[in-house]
């Protein structure tokens, strides 16, 4: 392995992560919102229930979870033998903190027999208290194996919350979380872009704020933006959804053009990681994802749910 200072270049990055790469016998697995030169690394590309599924399905000794933190823990969940890296330490879900085990045990005692769906972005202890995950891809699905005399309890992103609600027609107590990108999206930014690009269809995510949800031609994931897109008849999108998705996008349909609501759509920490995180991770084998094993084994449980009953091919 190649040792010392960082490479002064992307095609030494390059080269010395993939030489790491064979060493370390890692796998790449990469969030759709990372950055293109990330995401050019990934041996999968995509959403967070993409990421979950392909993690079961690795035989490498390593995996390299390009993403933020609650997509490492769900790697870590789904193949506790194998170790698993996220390149940025600091690379968290604001949603993921917006609420916590203590919040959903007390809801559980205020709605006794409920059962609780929590999104995917959440932390591994709250999943811990979770009855089944969900992501955005398959929400839907999942709610709708609930038998319908029992209560649900959804947390935390209240807009997911109430587009499921509004697809399924189940009234559910919804935790008040929100994913701070997709919250800041707004009806005015639609209307402004469908101003600008007429013609477009408008593809949004359902973390989105209702009153874009509304505005929207389709409401999807982002593994469902990409079929969506490459399927339709439309030669132009207009994407409600992390501006990083775009790369993908344009990737998939070459011949196709895509506009974010707003340049605003940006994520942080979806940001930080970079070629040289990744060769960092690797290289020193740093910030390896560990969980307890009393907050493991509930965890994985309510992981392994979500898993099972898949994807839904509406989203």
């Amino acid at each position: 392995m190649t040792r010392g200072s960082t490479a002064g270049t992307e095609v030494d990055l390059r080269a010395e992560i993939a030489e790491l790469k064979r060493a370390r016998n890692a796998v790449f697995l990469v969030h759709n919102y990372q950055l293109p030169e990330v995401q050019d690394l990934g041996d999968f590309v995509g959403d967070s229930l993409g990421l979950a599924q392909e993690a079961t399905r690795t035989t490498a000794d390593v995996i390299v979870l390009c993403g933020v933190n609650f997509m490492a823990e769900t790697a870590k969940l789904l193949n506790p033998e194998r170790t698993v890296l996220l390149p940025e330490a600091e690379a968290n879900c604001p949603m993921a903190d917006m609420v916590n085990p203590g919040d959903v045990t007390n809801l559980k005692k205020e709605h006794p027999g409920a059962v609780v769906v929590s999104y995917v972005n959440t932390t591994a202890a709250t999943k811990a208290v979770t009855d089944v995950c969900c992501t955005s891809a398959n929400a839907v699905k999942v709610i709708n194996t609930i038998p319908a005399e029992k209560p649900i309890i959804f947390t935390p992103d209240q807009h997911l919350g109430a587009y499921v609600r509004r697809e399924t027609g189940r009234e559910m107590i919804i935790w008040p979380g929100c994913c701070p990108t997709h919250a800041r999206l707004t009806a005015e930014m639609v209307l402004e872009a469908k101003g600008e690009h007429p013609g477009a269809k408008v593809v949004v995510h359902p973390e989105c704020p209702m009153e874009v949800i509304e505005l929207a031609d389709a409401v999807r994931s982002t593994s469902g933006m990409l079929k969506y897109c490459a399927a339709s008849e439309a030669s132009g999108f207009i994407i409600g959804t992390e501006k990083g998705m775009l790369y993908p996008l344009k990737k998939h349909c070459p011949d196709k053009d895509f506009w974010p609501i707003t340049e605003q759509a940006l994520c942080p920490t979806m940001k930080l990681t970079k070629l040289a995180s990744v060769r960092e991770a690797l290289l020193h084998m740093q910030y390896e994802i560990t969980i307890p094993a009393d907050i493991a084994e509930p965890a994985r449980r309510a992981i392994e749910r979500m898993v099972e009953i898949g994807r839904d091919g509406a989203n």
